[in-house]
């Protein structure tokens, strides 16, 4: 396991280096640069200066070597710098991503908005895999009885649906007709663990959009669970346990489920850097202010060193969590072994 972890990890090096340079070399071809988005009645002479100092002008591959050394050495040498109080290389003035719109590392602006990401887009995906689990389970088990036709019918619509229309119809139904809970998210709210109030206040701002949110990822995984546990329910090694004389919840728990989490474990692992992507859509209607509506901003300002981070960062969490994804196939799968 471990030399396949090894060979794995100098696998995604390369992987990396080529997917920076595919978005490195999009972003650059791509109409629009920060002088565009000044008034016409500047100068060329004018414009000219502040490409310049941008580096726009240097060669192509000067600049993806600069924004790689950047986005691979310097920034994670200062976040463990931050972290651990230590001083390792240029502590003083180290060289950073700097944003264009805002003229401030572009680093430190995703850092501040992760946590209203995880509030809400990680809280929606842990509950939904929770109930999802279950629930797609027995739904399996109980194949064509009323609680398998009502979950089946109760998943269509949470996939169906649009989360922005959900989420409207939550806002006009919570928050004007009933005035139960508040329209929009507050993001600049700091929550007081010794504050009930302001725990409270956290909880109900957060009912919304993590309700909106969580039903449309219970329905898809629990859709992915009940096939999953279908496909193995009719295998050999499910009529061997039987014959063994083993009740049926062991069968189910310890055989039956733990194979057909296969595919629910893929799923998940690959939801995982859509947390940090954001659901655009959703935080657009509530206003939260995490890496969505950040992407969102900075595409609209021609802010590449901020657009070229936020899709690195998302690219390089697909690459690690199909790592995990494939090491816990192993624990999961008997038959499944990395010698």
């Amino acid at each position: 396991m471990g030399r396949y972890i090894i060979r794995r990890t100098l696998i995604a090096i390369p992987t990396l280096l080529a997917i920076s340079l595919i978005i490195f070399t999009i972003l650059d071809k791509a109409p629009g640069d920060p002088t565009s988005n000044l008034p016409l009645t500047i100068p060329a002479e004018v414009r000219e200066p502040i490409r310049d100092s941008l580096g726009l002008n240097d060669p192509f591959f000067f600049r993806w070597f600069q924004w790689n050394k950047l986005m691979l050495v310097n920034e994670p040498l200062h976040l463990f710098n931050e972290t651990f109080g230590t001083c390792i290389g240029n502590c003083e003035s180290p060289d950073r991503i700097i944003s264009w719109s805002s003229r401030s590392p572009a680093m430190d602006t995703i850092y501040e908005r992760l946590p209203q990401t995880l509030w809400v887009l990680g809280l929606s995906l842990v509950l939904g895999v929770i109930v999802a689990i279950p629930i797609g389970t027995l739904q399996a088990v109980k194949q064509y009885s009323w609680f398998d036709n009502f979950g089946t019918f109760f998943t269509m619509i949470g996939y169906s649906v649009p989360t922005f229309v959900t989420g409207l119809m939550t806002i006009v139904f919570f928050s004007v007709k009933l005035r139960w809970l508040p329209t929009f998210y507050r993001t600049t709210h700091d929550v007081s663990i010794t504050d009930w109030s302001s725990i409270w206040f956290q909880f109900k701002q957060l009912v919304m959009p993590v309700g909106v949110l969580t039903l449309f990822n219970m329905a898809v995984f629990g859709r992915f669970t009940r096939a999953s546990v279908l496909e193995n329910l009719n295998q050999g090694y499910v009529r061997t346990a039987r014959s063994k004389g083993l009740s049926e919840f062991p069968v189910i728990v310890r055989h039956v489920l733990r194979n057909s989490l296969i595919p629910v474990v893929t799923l998940f692992a690959l939801s995982i850097p859509g947390i940090f992507g954001g659901a655009i859509i959703t935080e657009q209607i509530f206003r939260i202010n995490g890496l969505g509506q950040l992407l969102i901003a900075s595409i609209a300002q021609s802010d590449l060193p901020m657009v070229q981070s936020l899709t690195f960062i998302f690219a390089f969490l697909t690459v690690l969590f199909n790592l995990v994804a494939d090491v816990l196939y192993g624990f999961l799968d008997p038959r499944i072994r990395y010698d």
